[in-house]
């Protein structure tokens, strides 16, 4: 385009013959391993259901947050609900699922659950009808499991209003898509000689650049990524999610992506960013498995003491992070309870001393959980 040159990488006469600078990339490949290595080891100490618990935990923040960056709000506790029960995790009341939230997470759960099956036409295909079960994007219809056919026009990643938008991306035309999925499934299933973190960066890039599908490209891509982190892992098993930690970048996520797509073959650039988000996100689960920890000591010191259901389910979100200041209006809110009842509950729970008046000031009054004993 413009006047023959070419803007983006598939258009590189040499396309798709990645290059990267490994002696670049060695460092944080080491740092990578070396923190996957520090939390699978943390985990092996912990028992089977505190490990069943994170692996949710980081399972449903992986779906969340991947729909997140294309700009859905999925319901959390619907998402982990699907995947307890497809896991076969005891977490007590499940919440109402929707077809579309089963398809997302089946999605996933395939790329990570049976990371070893060959990568298919087919099986890509099944991942886009998933993420559209009505056959619609939004008010759209979609070719569904099909390869799009640019009827109606090239695809292009674009922002900004209509008539003054910005083309960030466009994708090779839709009559060359056969050859070049087959070209992709084709590394994808065959040993390369690349390291494996390295691949599940590549496959990223290489999938979203493809942009084969109507809509839903940027998730699948994320799959085809954590397919490859988890043959690189070498168990089904994730405790930790890359999706949430781009999602806390999209901003970087989408700059290197743009540059990449519009510069050369060279992909060290990319890796790099790949890589350090990918030990960001490691790290980050370090501090999600914190959490979870103090969640375990804290229900055991509090175990053999009767709690009713509304101070269970605050409790919990206090455990997992409630942001704001619990107030007794907002615990009648969420409790779906009166205000009366709301304070009896605060009250005996501050009798306990398992909550406590917070510091902050304000026309309300807070509250907090108060230090957990150690337990002996």
């Amino acid at each position: 385009m413009n006047c023959g040159e070419n803007i983006y990488i598939w258009q590189d006469s040499h396309w798709p013959n990645w290059r990267y600078s490994l002696s670049a990339l060695t460092k944080r490949l080491a740092e990578v391993s070396h923190a996957q290595g520090m939390l699978l080891g943390r985990l092996t100490d912990v028992g089977l259901t505190l490990r069943d618990q994170a692996r949710l935990t980081a399972l449903t923040e992986d779906v969340v947050k991947s729909s997140e960056i294309e700009g859905e709000a999925l319901n959390a506790d619907s998402v982990r609900s699907s995947i307890a029960r497809k896991l076969g995790v005891d977490i007590g009341a499940l919440a109402p699922v929707d077809r579309y939230v089963e398809g997302i997470v089946d999605m996933m759960l395939d790329a990570t659950s049976h990371a070893q099956t060959p990568l298919t036409f087919e099986r890509l295909s099944g991942w886009h009808a998933a993420l559209f079960p009505t056959g619609y994007s939004g008010m759209s219809k979609i070719a569904v499991g099909q390869c799009r056919d640019d009827a109606n026009g090239p695809m292009q990643v674009v922002s900004g209003p209509i008539g003054r938008h910005t083309v960030h991306f466009r994708a090779p035309p839709a009559h060359t898509l056969p050859n070049e999925i087959a070209q992709f499934l084709t590394w994808a299933n065959k040993e390369t000689g690349d390291p494996l973190l390295i691949k599940a960066g590549l496959a990223h890039l290489w999938f979203v650049t493809l942009h084969p599908f109507d809509d839903g490209n940027g998730r699948i891509a994320r799959a085809v990524g954590d397919l490859f982190l988890t043959r690189a892992d070498g168990s089904p098993q994730r405790f930790y999610s890359l999706s949430a930690q781009i999602q806390r970048e999209r901003r970087d996520y989408y700059n290197v992506l743009e540059r990449t797509q519009k510069g050369t073959l060279d992909v060290t650039e990319w890796l790099q960013w790949f890589l350090g988000t990918l030990n960001r996100a490691v790290a980050s689960a370090q501090t999600t498995l914190d959490t979870a920890l103090d969640k375990a000591r804290f229900w055991q010191r509090w175990a053999c003491t009767p709690l009713n259901p509304r101070q269970v389910k605050l409790l919990n979100r206090l455990l997992d992070g409630f942001e704001g200041k619990l107030t007794s209006s907002k615990w009648a809110a969420i409790a779906k309870c009166s205000p009366d009842t709301a304070l009896r509950d605060i009250t005996s729970l501050l009798a306990l001393g398992i909550l406590k008046k917070s510091d902050s000031g304000g026309r309300s009054t807070g509250y907090e959980l108060a230090r957990c004993p150690v337990l002996p």
